[in-house]
């Protein structure tokens, strides 16, 4: 009996050996067979747009702004508003004194006036010889001529004198300043007594008057949408400041040209603002609509490599990689508008990797 136990477990034994054997033998010939190529799929190109929208910051700024500062030196008399006060157009703001303004305006008129008087004098004196001259032998041509030219050089002097006059007076009005425009003061740096003029108080003006009933949203478009923009597109955009709001505009006015800077176009939204629901430099999200870019074909962004030198597709060649540099335009979910040296039916691998190299064989 224990010989039979023993050449039981024996035979056990072999046979579970011989089929570990077979296993690491069969585990050894699966592991040196080349791995099978991936599976590529290519979708046919067809001129196509996408037409969406573009979300970008903007910005709020006042429809009209200036800063006040003074045309003449003098002292500050009195300064009428203060900050956040609400000014009509004409209303005086500040009042400025400057006694030697005043000598200037009153000496011009005085030469004015004298220089009137003069020319009167010699008007009436050549119509007098004028009337004389009638009666032969009387006045001499000479005589005549020059009361003629007198009376001219005199009426020409007297011109200059009130234009000059005048020119005073004009400087005068600058002592007394007013409101270009209706808006809300946001500034104020003067005082009763201070002296201003061109050029003191750190250049800083007196005053900062602003238009807030009127604001403008000022949007930066980057050049790849800048073309899909137009005049009086709707618009929407929040206030940062005002969450839970949406708001509707239309697009008033654009530059019509790129910055170089920033290589982008900027477009201006009106905004009514009676109700001071708005602030100037409240930022704000804009949501544009884009109608898509013309002569674009249209492919999943999986087919776009990106890498740090470039963006290219690979295009099928009957079976043949080809890399073909581009450029992408709108995006939308999982699909991108892309440009380059492509044409209509070229068939584009739609799950490409960088591990496809140029003229490979594509299956």
């Amino acid at each position: 009996m224990k010989y039979k136990i023993q050449i039981t477990v024996t035979l056990f034994m072999i046979v579970l050996f011989t089929s570990c054997g077979e296993k690491k033998a069969e585990t050894k010939d699966t592991a040196a067979l080349p791995p099978m190529p991936p599976a590529y799929k290519t979708m046919e190109l067809q001129p196509r747009k996408i037409s969406g929208n573009v979300q970008l910051p903007g910005v709020m700024q006042p429809y009209e702004f200036v800063q006040l500062f003074p045309k003449i030196s003098g002292f500050v008399k009195a300064v009428s508003v203060d900050r956040g006060s609400v000014v009509k157009k004409g209303e005086v703001l500040i009042t400025l004194e400057a006694p030697e303004v005043e000598q200037q305006v009153a000496q011009a008129r005085l030469k004015f006036t004298q220089a009137e008087a003069t020319y009167i004098t010699s008007k009436d004196r050549y119509r007098r010889l004028l009337e004389t001259s009638k009666t032969p032998g009387t006045i001499s041509p000479y005589d005549l001529d020059a009361a003629a030219s007198k009376m001219q050089g005199d009426s020409a002097t007297a011109q200059g004198e009130y234009a000059n006059y005048k020119a005073q007076e004009t400087m005068k009005s600058y002592l007394t300043v007013t409101a270009p425009f209706d808006g809300v003061i946001t500034e104020r740096n003067v005082h009763p007594g201070a002296l201003a003029g061109p050029g003191t108080q750190n250049a800083k003006p007196m005053l900062v008057l602003q238009q807030l009933s009127k604001l403008r949203l000022v949007v930066d478009v980057p050049e790849q949408y800048a073309a899909q923009v137009n005049h009086g597109d709707n618009v929407h955009y929040k206030a940062n400041a005002l969450p839970g709001q949406d708001f509707t505009g239309a697009v008033s006015r654009s530059s019509q040209s790129l910055s170089s800077n920033y290589r982008s176009e900027t477009i201006e939204i009106d905004v009514d603002n009676k109700d001071n629901t708005f602030k100037p430099g409240m930022y704000a999200e804009v949501i544009l609509p884009t109608s898509g870019t013309a002569n674009a074909f249209v492919a999943p962004r999986s087919a776009v490599i990106t890498t740090t030198e470039k963006k290219y597709v690979v295009v099928s060649d009957n079976g043949v990689a080809k890399w073909c540099d581009v450029s992408e335009g709108n995006q939308s979910n999982d699909s991108t508008e892309i440009f380059g040296n492509l044409r209509n039916g070229d068939m584009v691998v739609t799950n490409a990797s960088y591990q496809i190299k140029d003229g490979a064989q594509i299956k």
